[in-house]
C-alpha cells in the first residue's frame, strides 16, 4: 500500500514538474535585434492602447493561467508589416501573467508603443515577454526610419549574437551583433542605429547610411 501511495506521489511530482517546467519554459526566449523581431513577426504596428479586458474561457468562474487571456484595445497609428494578412488592428491578445509570458501594457496615459506580433489560427494578434514592445519615444531615429524599408531589406540576412571571444561570421549573410561584446550593452550602436542589409555580391553587412561609430567587428561598408 506503502509503495502504490509512493509512485501515485511520485507520478504526480513528475507531472507537475512537466507542467511547471513548460509554463515557465514557454517564456524563454534570447535577445533579438529589432531587425530579428521586425523579420520573425507577423504584424508590426504603432499603436496606442485604449482599454484591456480579461477575456476567460469559463465565462469568468475561475482564474486559468493558461487558457485565459488579455485583451488589449489598440488604436492603430501606423501598419510596418503584415499589410497583405491584416489590414488594421483592433485588438492584440496577451496571457495574463508574466509568468506565462504575458505583457503589461500602459492603458491610462497617451503611450504609444511598437508593437511586433504573431497572428493565431484565429486571427488573434498575439504579443508577449519575447515580442519586441517598447514605448515609441524610446526608439532612436534611426530605428524609427529602419522600420519603413530597411529592415525588411535584411530579412535574407542573419545576426548572430556576439557574447565572447573568439568570434567570427560562419556564412556570408552573417552579421555579427556585437554590442554585448564592445558596449557591455545589448543597447549598443548596432541596436540603436545599424540595420544588416545584403549587398550586391549576396552577403550580408552593417549599414547605417551615415559616419559609423569606431567599434571592431563590425563591417560598416555600405552595400
Amino acid at each position: 500500500m506503502r509503495n502504490s501511495g509512493t509512485r501515485f506521489l511520485a507520478s504526480s511530482l513528475l507531472l507537475l514538474s512537466l507542467r511547471v517546467q513548460h509554463f515557465v519554459g514557454g517564456c524563454s526566449c534570447s535577445p533579438a535585434h529589432l531587425q530579428q523581431a521586425f523579420c520573425s513577426a507577423d504584424i508590426v504596428i504603432r499603436a496606442k492602447i485604449s482599454g484591456k479586458k480579461l477575456i476567460s474561457e469559463d465565462n469568468g468562474e475561475s482564474f486559468d493561467v493558461y487558457n485565459d487571456l488579455i485583451r488589449y484595445e489598440v488604436k492603430q497609428i501606423k501598419m510596418f508589416k503584415g499589410f497583405e494578412r491584416k489590414k488594421t488592428v483592433q485588438f492584440v491578445y496577451t496571457a495574463p501573467t508574466s509568468a506565462a509570458c504575458g505583457v503589461t501594457l500602459n492603458t491610462t496615459s497617451k503611450v504609444q508603443y511598437l508593437l511586433t506580433g504573431h497572428l493565431g489560427s484565429d486571427g488573434r494578434v498575439q504579443v508577449g515577454l519575447c515580442n519586441y514592445i517598447l514605448p515609441w519615444e524610446e526608439l532612436t531615429l534611426s530605428q524609427r526610419k529602419n522600420l519603413n524599408h530597411r529592415y525588411q531589406m535584411g530579412c535574407d540576412c542573419r545576426i548572430s549574437t556576439c557574447y565572447t571571444l573568439p568570434c567570427s561570421v560562419s556564412a556570408e549573410n552573417d552579421c555579427l551583433w556585437t554590442d554585448r561584446l564592445t558596449d557591455k550593452t545589448l543597447n549598443g550602436p548596432q541596436a540603436k542605429y545599424f540595420s544588416c542589409i545584403k549587398r550586391s555580391d549576396g552577403s550580408c553587412s552593417w549599414y547605417r547610411g551615415g559616419s559609423p561609430p569606431e567599434k571592431e567587428f563590425m563591417d560598416i561598408s555600405e552595400p
